[in-house]
């Protein structure tokens, strides 16, 4: 459940990137003439990794103890027997995790949003990822992700990608066999044009982690969080109801194969820190959700509205990069448990979140939001 409570760091972040973005100067052809300052300018523009017109960024120096004096997201052990104080109890589920374990991507490319201190893309690279691309709003969290690379020798890279609605653009060359988009859909304005910015960057036959808050009244339709009547943290938006959310996913050519479900009222008992408060008075809870990437809409036998929309509106056909989809490469990346029913390409939510079990507590530690030094998934 990435990317909630932080309305401080993000503001800040935001309010930064936009006073970057606005002095970025305009080079003349005239200035070419300016001999004296472009021998500086040409200098300055072969330092690698650095834009024209920015300033040299010089990394603070931050030792142990002020890392662990951070506010932390994730539990993470940074030495033997020392963990962060991340906001989630020890023994709540993190059902993206629990979701990825049963993906098999070794030497294949995966894509985590909303990163946080790392703990996703982490346990992607010692699953043998060939690469692997963290990303957040900005880089709110560079210390830390440092911190986690060096001390679990993750080679991943990390990219601060702003609004999502324009993720596609954001990473423009990318294909990834795996993305996990956890956490997120909640906190923006427009979950449905959240997925059709990141679909286009899915391989053919890819897997998608997608996981959200839910109602779980039966119907489609979404709540908004008006007053904080959802939840009393900031960034909250939207829960959709589990028929709506399994709705959205087919119609974005995403399968449902798999999922796992916790009660919010479980995730209220664990009593989560700095606003995470669930105050809703229906039935809800977080879905984690795995979907396979198809080449078509996965409309019902009955459901020619899906079809239609699909082939013919304006908004289906040019908010998502459909091209791009068609051109990745087709995955290998396999998966350990296929739950489908009756033989279907995928399975109903409504029917898993009704009548599967639904987690409440974790198993064994290698399911809670804690990264321990010898953890591999």
């Amino acid at each position: 459940m990435c990317f909630s409570i932080l309305c401080e760091n993000w503001t800040a972040g935001y309010a930064a990137y936009r006073f970057t973005h606005s002095r970025q100067p305009t080079l003349h052809s005239g200035v070419a003439m300016m001999t004296p300052m472009m021998s500086g300018l040409r200098q300055f523009m072969r330092i690698p990794g650095r834009t024209v017109g920015s300033s040299p960024r010089k990394k603070p120096s931050i030792n142990l103890q002020q890392l662990f004096d951070m506010w932390w997201y994730y539990s993470i052990e940074l030495e033997p027997g020392r963990i962060t104080k991340g906001i989630y109890p020890n023994d709540l589920p993190m059902l993206p995790r629990i979701m990825l374990r049963r993906c098999r991507f070794p030497g294949l490319d995966c894509l985590d949003l909303g990163s946080m201190e790392g703990l996703m893309p982490a346990l992607m690279t010692r699953q043998s990822a060939r690469r692997v691309t963290a990303t957040d709003f900005n880089d709110h969290c560079a210390a830390k992700l440092d911190a986690v690379k060096q001390r679990y020798d993750a080679n991943f890279e990390f990219r601060p990608v702003g609004l999502l609605y324009d993720l596609h653009r954001a990473l423009p060359q990318s294909g990834y066999d795996l993305i996990n988009l956890s956490g997120l859909l909640y906190h923006v304005f427009s979950p449905l044009l959240v997925l059709a910015a990141v679909r286009p960057l899915l391989k053919r036959g890819g897997l998608m982690i997608v996981s959200t808050n839910v109602v779980t009244s039966d119907g489609h339709f979404m709540e908004f969080n008006n007053h904080g009547r959802l939840q009393v943290e900031a960034n909250t938006f939207w829960y959709p109801s589990v028929r709506l959310f399994d709705y959205m996913l087919r119609f974005m050519k995403l399968a449902p194969i798999d999922c796992a479900f916790i009660p919010h009222d479980t995730i209220a008992a664990h009593s989560i820190s700095r606003g995470g408060e669930y105050v809703f008075d229906k039935p809800s809870g977080y879905l984690s959700v795995v979907c396979r990437g198809t080449d078509d809409v996965m409309a019902g036998n009955d459901d020619a509205w899906m079809r239609q929309a699909a082939a013919r509106s304006w908004e289906h056909l040019h908010l998502t990069d459909w091209q791009r989809a068609a051109r990745q490469p087709v995955s290998s990346i396999g998966y350990d448990r296929q739950n489908c029913r009756s033989n279907q390409p995928c399975i109903d939510l409504f029917d898993a979140v009704r009548n599967d079990k639904p987690y409440t507590k974790i198993t064994e530690r290698r399911d809670s939001h804690v990264l321990c030094l010898d953890d591999c998934e």
